[in-house]
């Protein structure tokens, strides 16, 4: 279902994409890699200069090789567009720390707690967050005959009391038999 219709007259200014991408590597492990960019429809003042419209006021990519359990065993974060060059693009280094967390228990937690405030970048802070969801995406298919789902209970739709979990998953329907 689309949003509704606009009904006053609006100028585009500002446009923020999060993209990822997951791989499967020869070696067993997983690549997910993360790109988030900036941009504004007009020129954009900044302490640092001038920012001409279309260009991006920010481009960063990190890249999380996990394996099979979802723990991260290797990091590396970049900023090719930044505001303040010789700042912001010199904290990438410090994302390493991430090596050993795993992405599906307190992940979005330990990155705050790591990177939170001024310990590191709010962008790449920000596009952590969707690093667990995108690896299930690129993993999802290498779902385990008889094992429980991973997807369900973890989120309204999926209740394993619910009526879609009735539908679709009845071996794990825990609801009322109404």
């Amino acid at each position: 279902m689309p949003l509704s219709p606009v009904t006053v007259a609006r100028t585009l200014m500002h446009t923020r994409r999060l993209e990822f991408a997951g791989f499967q590597r020869a070696d067993g492990l997983w690549d997910i890699e993360g790109t988030l960019f900036d941009v504004k429809t007009v020129d954009c003042p900044l302490e640092s200069g001038v920012r001409p419209a279309g260009e991006f006021i920010h481009r960063m990519r990190v890249r999380l090789t996990i394996d099979e359990k979802f723990t991260i065993v290797a990091a590396e974060a970049v900023s090719d567009d930044v505001p303040y060059l010789g700042s912001c693009d010199q904290i990438g280094p410090s994302y390493g720390a991430l090596v050993g967390l795993n992405l599906m228990r307190g992940f979005r937690h330990e990155v705050k707690t790591l990177f939170g405030g001024m310990k590191g970048c709010t962008h790449i802070t920000e596009m952590l967050a969707s690093f667990p969801t995108a690896a299930v995406q690129s993993v999802f298919h290498r779902a385990v005959p008889d094992a429980k789902p991973f997807q369900l209970d973890r989120c309204h739709a999926l209740d394993t009391s619910g009526a879609t979990v009735r539908r679709y998953y009845p071996r794990w329907f825990k609801g009322s038999a109404e």
